[in-house]
């Protein structure tokens, strides 16, 4: 489906600086800018491909303005990468969605399937599960005895949720990624490690998106919560007994320890590791490979290193770092001309 430039700035609120009819149907980035396709600028860094892109139409902030000629037509808007996003969403909500129940699932009859919904092949619903209207489960996903999927959540191929477990509405699991394995629970004996049975369950509340092979840990009791609007990108572990607070998002290879409470909007780079039993004040920014062994009790905090402090003292112990070398030789140098002095002054003395 092809849309003209006067059309998209109409639906982002934009202005059309060039062709109103020009038209496009695919998306590029600015550097691959291909005819038919739209491209957005919104890092100056990449200004100078705007000058010779093939992309049919670019969306720029409405405070560009152009050193050379342009080609491309362009539609100004308030927030170039906003636009775009927003125009992606659109464009994927487009796509057909596939729907029907393939004959090789498996699907226990006292489970409760939703209207308009798609279950893959080979998808496996346990007794009493529930699956709500207009569900997507992709081939091979399983779903545990009791557990309950909410309205229009998507699950990609080989994505878990155990027993009793309840994810929300406009959830996404991804490709591999478990909700609701057994907590890392076990309690050293005599003989070896004995295991701690978990009895609680996961609940993600609605719109939260669990990128792929990530897993979010059953409680030992109670629940591990992921609240409303959390993102959790690939390769993230979450501990029994967690809650992480609404619009917080983790990067690849994310760690929490268990009974850790994270507050509202944190944000932590990827392999940031924090420990258990902490609890994380809202709206924390960790940098990547932060680590967090204790409780974070200020809000608005940034942190950075491990153990994670201020980043400014962080970056000026770096700085330090790379000198250790140099000043352990000339630590030494010193030593060795402070005994030297030391013993002539005894020589002297005596």
């Amino acid at each position: 489906m092809e849309f003209s430039a006067q059309m998209i700035a109409e639906l982002i609120g934009g202005t059309v600086v060039g062709n109103p009819s020009a038209a496009v149907s695919n998306f590029a980035k600015i550097e691959e800018g291909r005819p038919g396709c739209i491209s957005f600028l919104a890092n100056e860094k990449y200004e100078n491909y705007i000058y010779s892109t093939q992309s049919t139409i670019v969306l720029v902030n409405d405070s560009f303005e152009p050193k050379n000629e342009i080609q491309a037509t362009l539609i100004k808007v308030p927030n170039a990468r906003e636009a775009v996003a927003k125009l992606i969403t659109i464009y994927d909500s487009m796509k057909p969605k596939p729907k029907g129940i393939d004959p090789t699932a498996s699907i226990d009859p006292t489970a409760s399937i939703g209207e308009n919904v798609y279950i893959g092949p080979f998808v496996a619903i346990g007794p009493k599960a529930v699956v709500a209207d207009g569900c997507i489960l992709h081939p091979h996903v399983s779903i545990g005895s009791g557990a309950r999927i909410g309205k229009n959540t998507i699950m990609y191929p080989n994505s878990v949720v155990y027993h009793d477990c309840k994810v929300g509405e406009r959830c996404i699991l991804h490709a591999g990624c478990v909700v609701g394995a057994d907590g890392f629970g076990f309690e050293p004996t005599a003989n070896g490690y004995e295991k701690i049975p978990q009895i609680g369950i996961v609940v993600l509340e609605d719109d939260v998106e669990i990128g792929a092979n990530s897993c979010v840990d059953r409680a030992v009791m109670g629940e591990t919560v992921i609240k409303s609007g959390v993102k959790i990108d690939n390769l993230v572990q979450i501990g029994h007994n967690c809650e992480v607070g609404s619009h917080t998002v983790m990067s690849a290879q994310v760690g929490i320890a268990g009974s850790t409470k994270v507050g509202e909007w944190c944000m932590f780079g990827g392999q940031v590791g924090i420990a258990g039993h902490a609890t994380i004040a809202d709206r924390t920014q960790a940098g990547a490979q932060s680590g967090i062994p204790n409780s974070v009790k200020k809000p608005d905090q940034q942190l950075m290193g491990s153990p994670a402090i201020e980043p400014r003292t962080w970056w000026k112990a770096q700085a330090v770092v790379k000198q250790l070398p140099d000043m352990y030789l000339t630590l030494n140098r010193m030593k060795k001309e402070i005994e030297e002095l030391k013993s002539r002054l005894n020589q002297q003395e005596n």
